[in-house]
């Protein structure tokens, strides 16, 4: 049984897509990061970082329990573990690699400054702040709409990747960073397609708090 520490923001969401594309069973305990919950020593022994999300697999390597953080370190250790979302060979993993670190680098750390920014007083901080990551955060989305011109998936054929579950957790909260999809028509569509698979429903359906 895999224990997934989180809470409902975009990280959290794109483990558990993954867990339920993968079909892996996991539980939910929910981290209330809106009350600290994260500084607690507890889930500090197993995410050093006060972050979420982090797991623990109590099936983990050679049959002993292991603890992962970072969401993108999640994500390719749920692939290894279940041999899904992840390609077989080096070319088609090195392109899944790269969109992967393309989000965990830039596609999440953006747009987190822009919901940062909305939530600031009225005044010259926050324009300034809005303009410089509202800018840099359509050029993400102009960058992600030319790769999925005329392909089903982010960097991969036939069945997504981790790499999808990675992007769709930053997608899925679009309108509050104010992006119009339909100014990104390949990202509709890819998000459309996605949003329709039972597995990645029910990855945004379960309660994370």
């Amino acid at each position: 049984m895999i224990t997934l520490h989180t809470y409902n923001t975009p990280n959290g969401r794109k483990i558990s897509v993954a867990l339920e594309e993968m079909g892996l069973p996991y539980e939910v305990n929910v981290v209330d990061i809106t009350k600290g919950a994260q500084f607690d020593p507890a889930f500090l022994a197993i995410a050093p970082n006060n972050k979420i999300p982090a797991i623990v697999d109590s099936d983990g390597p050679d049959g002993q329990p292991i603890s992962v953080f970072e969401s993108g370190a999640i994500l390719l250790y749920l692939a290894a573990k279940s041999g899904k979302g992840m390609p077989s060979g080096l070319r088609g993993q090195t392109a899944v690699h790269e969109w992967l670190m393309w989000q965990m680098a830039g596609f999440g750390p953006m747009l987190g400054q822009v919901h940062f920014f909305l939530g600031q007083p009225e005044g010259p901080a926050r324009d300034f702040g809005l303009e410089r990551y509202g800018k840099e955060t359509r050029r993400l989305y102009g960058v992600l709409d030319k790769q999925l011109t005329g392909r089903d998936f982010v960097a991969t054929d036939g069945e997504p990747s981790i790499a999808d579950y990675a992007i769709i957790g930053w997608v899925w909260r679009h309108e509050r960073h104010q992006v119009d999809l339909a100014g990104f028509p390949a990202v509709a569509a890819w998000y459309e397609r996605m949003m329709a698979r039972p597995a990645v429903a029910r990855g945004f359906t379960v309660k994370l708090g």
